[in-house]
């Protein structure tokens, strides 16, 4: 059985490469928009993957949440 709180996460892979980080940073690229495990497309600021970044871009499986607002909670590294 669901609950509410199960609605306010989603789950996504992520596969930057360090070139396309790069747009980030030059201010080129703003915004993340991913597919959800669900199907639904998730939109952020691409501010929010700096903890991840690494020389090989950015790679994993991510978690975000957010609140009954939609303004993004944080997103954690799953794998």
């Amino acid at each position: 059985m669901r609950n509410f709180w199960d609605d306010m996460r989603k789950r996504f892979f992520l596969d930057i490469s360090p070139d396309e980080i790069q747009r980030y940073y030059r201010g080129e690229a703003t915004t993340v928009v991913v597919t959800a495990d669900d199907r639904t497309s998730l939109q952020f600021p691409a501010k929010n993957l700096r903890p991840f970044v690494t020389v090989n871009g950015v790679s994993g499986y991510f978690e975000i949440e957010y609140d009954e607002f939609s303004k993004l909670i944080g997103i954690s590294r799953l794998s």
